[in-house]
């Protein structure tokens, strides 16, 4: 029996962190390549293009953090609003944890990708549509839960306002490198759900 290969999840890991680190255009095959320690034409077994990789780089990076969305959000015994401020902490915890270990504020990967694909790259721009259309109906569920005990707006207009908060602080502490430009996100996004 033949060994498995790990040289898809290697290109995928790369990926993701070169994409983090130095965006869309700035990044070539060969350094991805490189960096996941595969050979050229193993890459193109596995993905026809970088635009493919980078979808399925995508795609892994929200399952990773769809789990953690799920289960911040939806812990049994807290408070919906409760909930929803543990997991906007956990994303400024993130931001504070990268700047710590890589000496820079990188920002989330879905948002810049957003940002500097904007107009280019359909297929790219399509899918992070959708991921944060599924990221604000997951905050619009935790909105309706509090909303059936106090003056909260749990409308999808309101949710996406969230999600919009949540990666403009992140962009603003980005473009600082100082994720102390997040210790206000939890009072913006209270402001922003009250309904009365």
């Amino acid at each position: 029996m033949g060994r498995s290969s790990t040289a898809q999840e290697r290109l995928l890991d790369a990926a993701g962190d070169l994409l983090h680190t130095h965006g869309y255009s700035a990044l070539g095959v060969a350094e991805i390549c490189a960096r996941a320690e595969v050979k050229k034409g193993s890459f193109y077994h596995f993905f026809a293009s970088k635009q493919t990789l980078t979808l399925a780089a995508v795609d892994a990076h929200w399952t990773q953090q769809r789990q953690v969305w799920q289960t911040l959000l939806g812990t049994p015994g807290r408070p919906p609003l409760e909930r929803l401020r543990h997991l906007l902490d956990a994303q400024a915890a993130a931001q504070r944890a990268d700047k710590a270990g890589g000496g820079s504020v990188r920002g989330c990967l879905l948002g810049n990708l957003a940002l500097e694909l904007s107009g280019r790259e359909p297929e790219i721009q399509t899918r992070l549509a959708e991921i944060f259309d599924e990221q604000a109906a997951l905050v619009q569920g935790v909105l309706a839960e509090a909303a059936a005990t106090a003056p909260v707006a749990a409308d999808t207009g309101t949710a996406r306002a969230v999600v919009a908060q949540l990666e403009g602080a992140v962009l603003f502490a980005k473009l600082a490198d100082d994720p102390a430009r997040l210790d206000g996100l939890w009072p913006a996004v209270q402001r922003l759900v009250r309904s009365d």
